[in-house]
């Protein structure tokens, strides 16, 4: 019994470490599409920065700051080798390292993301097992218009009428703005409530419906008739039972989401005046700052290829029969 769990402890480093160095070219791929299409988009940069009425000297000394005056392949062996140095270069406009201003950004970005995800994962689990539970009953079509509105309505737009109802009308929450936890962590997350469900409702959504269906085809499984013809209470049943059964594809999804969360944030941050890398992300796009646009490109990506590969670990644990193919 010894031998067999050091083969399986073995075994799962093994898949954990072939999974980590299968990601490293798609890391590759997506630091040249990113930079490919950032170079390669119509307009010089360095004119857009410069304006209409600067001089031709001006857009050249702007384009020397930038880099943008080299030859094409030569810009991306600087841009790889300051990479991997862990440089993602300067801001044009603040004159600041592109990495300082985005720990300064981090804290918030993470916390949101963070509580957004545990939300949806208290809310769209439980109402997909209890839609599952109760199959084309009133409960399974109410959580299920549910999530249909939730995955349709813009979060930007339930942001907005959260500020409205909960904000504005009722005060239980900040109307906008941002405590740092290091001030007040009660401030500091309240002020997160509001953004957090924001955003949380789509990916809640997402996993409502994936965990119904997989959670109504485990239900019809024959361990499952067994478990209950043993006099098994119904809570053991889905939770036990069932809900273990479907552990992988839900996992799946929650990976899945994660990509929405991504998306919803950039937006989110906008709309409650949180200091976070998604407001980064649209100041640099409204000032065209080049550098911060491709550093957080590159930020974004890799933090979601780092989310499937945590993903994919987390199969092996799961599932001892899987394994690297």
């Amino acid at each position: 019994m010894w031998t067999q769990a050091l083969d399986r402890r073995d075994s799962v480093i093994s898949y954990i470490i072939q999974r980590f160095l299968a990601s490293i070219p798609v890391v590759a791929m997506v630091g040249l599409i990113t930079f490919v299409i950032l170079h390669l988009a119509p307009g010089d940069p360095a004119a857009i920065i410069a304006g209409e009425e600067a001089t031709k000297q001006e857009v050249e000394e702007i384009r020397e700051a930038l880099g943008t005056d080299k030859p094409l392949y030569e810009q991306f062996i600087i841009w790889v080798g300051n990479l991997l140095r862990g440089d993602l270069g300067t801001s044009v406009f603040s004159q600041r390292s592109v990495v300082e201003l985005m720990a300064q950004r981090v804290p918030a970005t993470v916390g949101l993301a963070v509580m957004a995800q545990l939300m949806a994962v208290l809310i769209g689990i439980p109402l997909g097992v209890l839609a599952a539970w109760k199959a084309r009953g009133v409960i399974d079509r109410l959580a299920m218009v549910f999530a249909v509105l939730a995955f349709s309505v813009p979060a930007f737009w339930v942001g907005f009428m959260f500020i409205w109802l909960f904000a504005v009308n009722l005060g239980i929450v900040p109307v906008l703005g941002y405590v740092p936890p290091s001030v007040d962590m009660g401030l500091y997350l309240r002020g997160l409530v509001l953004p957090s469900l924001s955003i949380a409702l789509v990916a809640a959504a997402l996993l409502a419906r994936m965990t119904r269906s997989i959670m109504i085809e485990v239900l019809n499984e024959d361990y499952v008739r067994t478990a209950r013809a043993k006099g098994l209470s119904e809570r053991l049943v889905l939770l036990r039972h069932a809900l273990k059964a479907a552990s992988i594809p839900i996992v799946t999804v929650m990976g899945l989401s994660f990509a929405l969360l991504l998306t919803g944030v950039v937006v989110i941050e906008v709309v409650f005046a949180i200091p976070g890398m998604g407001r980064l992300v649209v100041d640099a796009l409204i000032r065209r700052d080049y550098p911060i646009i491709q550093g957080m490109l590159m930020v974004f990506s890799v933090l979601y290829i780092f989310v499937n590969l945590l993903v994919d670990i987390a199969y092996a644990y799961l599932d001892p029969r899987i394994r690297f193919q």
